[in-house]
C-alpha cells in the first residue's frame, strides 16, 4: 500500500479513511454500524495537501459510511469499494483479505497464444451475474477460450448499462453482485485455467452519479473534454494525485481481484502531453505484476505496442479494428462513417492480414489525413483480430450481429478463419452459435437524462448516416426501455438446437485445430505468408514439421493456389451445416506436405 492510496483501509486496529479533497478544509466521515448505530469521524488534512486521513478505531466490515466536505450534505466515497445501494446510496466497507481463494497457486500466463471471449456480464446469463457466470465457463474451456475478456464493471447509474458509465472506478457492480461475488468469478476462471481480462475506462466517468467535483476540481480537466466527456487531469495543476488514483486502480484490480490484464478503453481520448504518458506507467504496474495489457485505440500507432526505449508505451496488443472493417465491407457493402475506408477486396484483407492493420500511414479519406504507422515487424500477437465485438454489434440501430447480415456459408466462412489468423482472436459472446438475440444499447438513466441519450443516439446514427431512410431511425429500440436489455440477453438454450450446435461444432474444430496446429502461441512472422488473388485470401504456414494453408475463399473462380486433396478442415463440411447452406464463401484447411 502507498501513503497516498485514496479510500478505505480495513485493518486489526479499525479503519483508515484516505480522502482526497484539494481546496476545501474539512472532511467528516459519517457512518452507520450494521446495528444501526451512527457516527462521525472528522479527518485531519496533511499540511494543506490536500489529503485527508482519519482512523476510526470501531470500523469494521459491513460498515455504511458517507462523506461531508466543508460541512456540505454527506455523499457517497469516490474511491469506495463497494455500493450495495447504488451509486446513488451511502459506501461500504469490504474485508478482502476475508475470501476464501481456491486457486491459491495460479499465475498470470504470458499474453502469447491467447484466444478470447468477450462478455457482458448482465446479458451473458438470464440471471445476469458474478456467480451465474461461472455455471458457463466450461463452455468457454470446452469451446478452446484462454482468457475471459468482462466490460466494465465499476458500477455506474441504475441497474443496467454497457459498463462504460461508470463513476464508482473500484466499486464492481452492485447490478452484479458483491465484490466477493467477482472474486469468485475470477478464482473460478483460474480454476479451469482461464485468464481474466477486465475492460476499464479512464477517458470519462458517466454523466449520472459522479460526485468527484464535490471533492475536488482538480479531478478534471477543464476545456479538454472528448465525445463522452471531461478527460482527467492528467497534465494540469495538481495532477499528480489524480495519475495516483488512476494507477492505484490498476493496483487494485490485480492486487484484490487478481485480474490477470486490462484492456484500456478508447485510449486515444486518454488526453496526457505529459513526458511520460499516464498509461505508459499503467502498462508498467500491470507487467511488474506479471499481467498483461491491451489498448483499443483507433489511430493505428505502433507507439502503443512499441517498448518505452523507442519512445512507446509497451502496451502488449491493440485492438486491430481494421480487420473486421474490411470482412465487413466485403461482404455487406455497407460503406458508412469509418466504414467508407475500407473497400474491402481480398487485397485490401490480404494487405491487412499481412501488416496487423491496412492502414499505415495511407492517406484516410474519412480522418481527413494520414493514418497510421506501419508495423508489419511488431509479433502477430500484439494485433487482436475479430468479426464481431460489443461495438460492432450494439452501435447498430438495431443491434443486429453479423450473421444476420450475410449469410450462412460466409459466416462458417469468416468464423473458421478467424480461429485460424496467426494474430489474437477475440469472440463476442454468442457469436460462436449464432446467437439470435441482438445485443442493443441500453440505461436505465433518470428520465430527462435518458431522453437525451435515446435522443443522442438517433443524432449519432443520423448524422454518420447508418441508414438510407430517416424513418428507419424511429426504429431504435429505446435504450431507457427494460425490455431493450431483457431483448439482448443470450439465450443458451438454442444450443440445443441442431442449426446452432453445428456452428459450435465449427468453432470449436478451428480452435481446437489452432492449438494444434500452433501449439499454444501465436505464429512468428516467419512461418507465414499471404497470397491474394480475386477469389480470395490464403495463408500459408509453413512449420518446421508441417506446412499448412488457410484459404479464405469469397467468391467463385479458379484459385492462383489450388487447393491440396489433403483437405484438413473445411467451412461447408456437412457436419457444420444442414441443408442447402453450403453455397457461397468458404474456408478451407490443406495440408501442403
Amino acid at each position: 500500500m502507498i501513503l497516498t492510496d485514496l479510500g478505505p483501509c480495513l485493518h486489526d486496529g479499525g479503519v483508515t479513511y484516505r480522502v482526497w479533497a484539494l481546496g476545501h478544509s474539512t472532511v467528516t466521515i459519517h457512518i452507520e454500524k450494521p446495528d444501526r448505530y451512527k457516527y462521525v469521524v472528522k479527518l485531519e488534512q496533511a499540511k494543506e495537501s490536500g489529503y485527508f486521513f482519519g482512523i476510526d478505531p470501531k470500523g469494521g466490515a459491513g460498515d455504511l459510511y458517507q462523506v461531508s466536505v466543508d460541512g456540505a450534505a454527506p455523499i457517497p466515497d469516490f474511491v469506495s469499494h463497494y455500493q450495495p445501494r447504488g451509486v446513488l446510496g451511502p459506501s461500504m466497507i469490504v474485508d478482502a483479505g476475508a475470501f476464501n481463494w481456491q486457486s491459491a497457486d495460479w499465475k498470470r500466463p504470458a499474453w502469447n497464444g491467447q484466444v478470447i471471449y468477450e462478455c457482458h456480464v448482465g446479458t451473458f446469463t438470464g440471471e445476469g451475474t458474478f456467480r451465474s457466470a461461472i455455471g458457463k465457463l466450461d463452455h468457454l474451456v470446452s469451446l478452446g477460450i484462454t482468457a475471459l475478456e468482462i466490460m466494465p464493471v465499476a458500477d455506474w447509474a441504475g441497474e443496467r448499462n454497457w459498463g462504460y458509465d461508470g463513476v464508482m472506478l473500484f466499486a464492481p457492480a452492485s447490478a452484479y453482485g458483491t465484490p466477493d461475488d467477482f472474486r469468485a468469478l475470477m478464482d473460478a476462471c483460474h480454476l479451469r485455467g482461464l485468464a481474466v481480462i477486465l475492460d476499464v475506462v479512464f477517458n470519462h466517468l458517466g454523466p449520472e452519479g459522479n460526485f468527484s467535483h464535490q471533492y475536488s476540481n482538480y479531478f478534471f480537466h477543464e476545456g479538454k473534454d472528448n465525445p463522452w466527456g471531461q478527460n482527467f487531469n492528467l497534465d494540469g495543476p495538481n495532477s499528480e494525485p489524480v495519475r495516483a488514483l488512476l494507477r492505484q486502480n490498476i493496483r487494485y484490480w490485480l492486487e484484490e481481484f487478481r485480474v490477470d490484464g486490462f484492456r484500456m478503453d478508447a485510449t486515444h481520448a486518454v488526453h496526457d502531453p505529459s513526458p511520460i504518458h499516464l498509461l505508459s506507467e499503467v502498462a508498467d504496474i500491470v507487467h511488474q505484476h506479471g499481467g498483461f495489457i491491451i489498448a483499443e485505440d483507433d489511430r493505428n500507432s505502433r507507439h502503443i505496442l512499441d517498448p518505452h526505449e523507442k519512445g512507446g508505451w509497451n502496451f502488449d496488443a491493440v485492438w486491430s479494428d481494421d480487420f473486421h472493417h474490411a470482412i465487413r465491407v466485403n461482404q455487406t457493402g455497407e460503406r458508412h462513417s469509418f466504414l467508407s475506408m475500407f473497400e474491402g477486396s481480398s487485397e485490401e484483407i490480404g494487405r491487412t492480414l499481412q501488416r496487423g492493420w491496412l492502414y499505415s500511414g495511407e492517406y484516410s479519406e474519412f480522418h481527413h489525413k494520414p493514418r497510421g504507422t506501419p508495423a508489419d515487424d511488431l509479433a502477430p500477437q500484439g494485433f487482436v483480430f475479430c468479426i464481431s465485438n460489443h461495438d460492432q454489434v450494439g452501435n447498430r440501430i438495431q443491434g443486429a450481429r453479423l450473421h444476420e447480415s450475410i449469410g450462412a456459408a460466409a459466416y462458417r466462412a469468416l468464423s473458421l478463419f478467424l480461429c485460424l489468423v496467426p494474430y489474437t482472436p477475440m469472440l463476442f459472446m454468442g457469436q460462436e452459435w449464432g446467437a439470435r438475440a441482438p445485443f442493443h444499447y441500453f440505461t436505465n438513466m433518470p428520465e430527462e437524462l435518458g431522453l437525451k441519450i435515446k435522443e443522442g443516439r438517433k443524432r449519432e446514427f443520423r448524422d454518420r448516416k447508418v441508414v438510407a431512410d430517416p424513418a428507419e431511425l424511429e426504429t431504435m429500440p429505446n435504450p431507457q426501455d427494460e425490455k431493450t436489455f431483457l431483448d439482448s440477453k443470450i439465450d443458451w438454450s438454442e444450443l440445443q438446437m441442431e442449426k446452432h450446435h453445428r456452428l459450435l461444432e465449427l468453432y470449436r474444430a478451428g480452435l481446437g485445430l489452432r492449438r494444434e496446429l500452433f501449439g499454444g502461441v501465436n505464429p512468428p512472422r516467419d512461418q507465414w505468408q499471404i497470397e491474394t488473388d480475386e477469389t480470395g485470401v490464403v495463408i500459408h504456414y509453413n512449420f518446421p514439421a508441417r506446412a499448412v494453408s488457410v484459404y479464405l475463399r469469397l467468391k467463385a473462380g479458379e484459385s492462383t493456389s489450388p487447393v491440396s486433396s489433403t483437405v484438413l478442415l473445411r467451412s461447408n463440411a456437412p457436419e457444420f451445416f444442414r441443408g442447402s447452406e453450403s453455397d457461397g464463401p468458404e474456408t478451407l484447411v490443406y495440408a501442403n506436405r
